[in-house]
């Protein structure tokens, strides 16, 4: 009797995989409310090194961290019609407070321009003040119709950026910057994650955004997962608030904003972009565990010995784990580790000792093999690198492949339909033929040069427009 898959095959049922990576190689839980999650540690340890890497990035860009509460007054959202428009449907207000009905309604923070502008308000007085920068790392809540753990949770996790600059064109070269050197930079180089970074077509913007540019990455089954934004709001928010400074020529004039941000949903891009049919396979550079030493047998030598491994191996740089839970058995921790996708595990047994090796397993490219004990604190830095670079190759490969040129809707949605990317020139579809997109639930992720630059403008000649499914 053939014995069952520990996962769900993603050839079989791709969304059932999903849900079982999360459980499996423990990363969340459904929360009791409906749409919001319980972030395990495993998990919770992946978001860390996510934030520890994404904090690094935007802090060499200028920006300091602050925090903003989490209720806003219902009448701040209204300021900015687009914007409290956008937002309307998700929003979570709260009416009563200790026992009785409050004075004035409050929602629970969707995102924090509207109270964040009401304090760059007060801060900024002249234009010694800016550019003003701050991010802020939080939870927000958008009511959420159709959950899916990590992609679209009710409550979720992220870092949001708004600044407040004196002229058009710094506002945009820092939504530019931050778009390219903070998440595009991290997406590549951490997550090994080949996103395509585009701008979004008008009836994609941001609520109460001039422009805004967008990270894309094509999972494992072809569809589109919206990564990052980074927004250029012109003035809309500084009118709103009555955001001036006062200019070196005495005049009182309004700043230029921008605001963007990134959430937990790259957890859900990490485990489709990069999971397979035995588990999650993490980026060498993200992984919480880069190395796993594991103790085969409940042996005095062998336990001593992988605790010396696990010891070599941290000193030389490698983040380490030892697992010397011999009352469990090995196959078992073995598959766990498998699960959740830790780069490189080390096993050692009592001939292995005898022997001098350890046996290496590489999750990414998979394999086993003997290595001397003494040359795995050498030889793991570059390997895990090779793995790195594989990961990327690999994403890079699977767009390339399902990527066609195109020049009608038909043709677009053709291809979606079967699980890829269509590229066709935004001058041959417009609005119009975005509109007829949507009724097959194919979408514009994002608009693109023809060089794969990202273009000045919506219309900018050779404009092309990237279409496809979406999470």
């Amino acid at each position: 009797m053939t014995k069952a898959p520990v996962l769900t095959p993603q050839a079989d049922d791709f969304p059932r995989w999903y849900q079982d990576v999360i459980a499996k190689a423990e990363l969340a839980d459904n929360g009791p409310v409906r749409g919001t999650m319980v972030i395990r540690p495993y998990g919770y340890g992946i978001w860390e090194r996510m934030q520890l890497e994404m904090d690094a990035r935007i802090k060499a860009a200028g920006a300091r961290n602050a925090y903003f509460p989490l209720f806003i007054p219902q009448s701040y959202l209204a300021r900015e019609a687009e914007h409290v428009e956008g937002f309307a449907p998700e929003l979570a207000v709260v009416t009563h407070g200790g026992g009785k009905q409050i004075e004035e309604p409050v929602v629970v923070r969707p995102t924090s321009e509207t109270i964040i502008n009401e304090y760059f308000a007060k801060w900024v007085q002249s234009y010694r003040d800016l550019p003003l920068l701050i991010n802020q790392w939080a939870n927000v809540v958008r009511w959420e119709m159709r959950p899916r753990v990590f992609l679209r949770t009710t409550e979720f996790l992220w870092q949001e950026g708004h600044t407040a600059h004196a002229t058009a064109e710094d506002a945009r070269d820092y939504a530019a910057r931050i778009h390219r050197d903070v998440y595009g930079d991290f997406m590549v180089n951490t997550l090994a994650i080949d996103v395509v970074l585009g701008r979004k077509s008008p009836a994609e913007r941001f609520a109460g955004a001039i422009n805004t540019l967008t990270l894309e990455a094509m999972m494992s089954d072809g569809k589109a997962l919206q990564m990052g934004t980074s927004h250029e709001l012109g003035q809309n928010f500084a009118r709103a608030f009555d955001t001036r400074y006062l200019a070196a020529d005495g005049g009182r004039e309004l700043v230029w904003q921008t605001s963007w941000g990134s959430s937990t949903r790259m957890v859900g891009g990490l485990i489709m972009s990069h999971g397979d049919d035995n588990g999650l396979r993490v980026p060498p550079r993200l992984a919480p565990v880069q190395a796993v030493v594991l103790a085969i047998k409940d042996d005095e030598a062998v336990l001593a010995k992988v605790r010396e491994i696990g010891a070599a191996l941290t000193a030389a740089g490698v983040r380490t784990e030892v697992d010397d839970r011999t009352d469990t058995p090995f196959g078992r921790r073995a598959v766990d580790w498998e699960l959740k996708g830790v780069p490189v595990r080390v096993e050692v047994g009592p001939r292995d000792l005898a022997a001098g090796t350890a046996m290496l397993a590489r999750r990414v490219p998979g394999g086993k093999a003997p290595v001397a004990i003494d040359a795995l604190p050498g030889l793991l830095p570059g390997l895990l690198e090779e793995d790195q670079a594989l990961l990327l190759r690999q994403s890079r490969e699977r767009r390339e492949a399902r990527t066609t040129e195109v020049r009608t809707v038909p043709e677009a949605v053709e291809v979606a339909a079967a699980g890829g990317w269509a590229r066709i020139p935004w001058a041959d579809l417009g609005a119009e033929g975005e509109a007829r997109l949507a009724q097959d639930a194919v979408s514009v992720r994002c608009l693109v040069a023809e060089d794969g630059s990202v273009p000045e403008s919506d219309d900018a000649p050779g404009t092309i427009a990237v279409v496809g499914r979406a999470y």
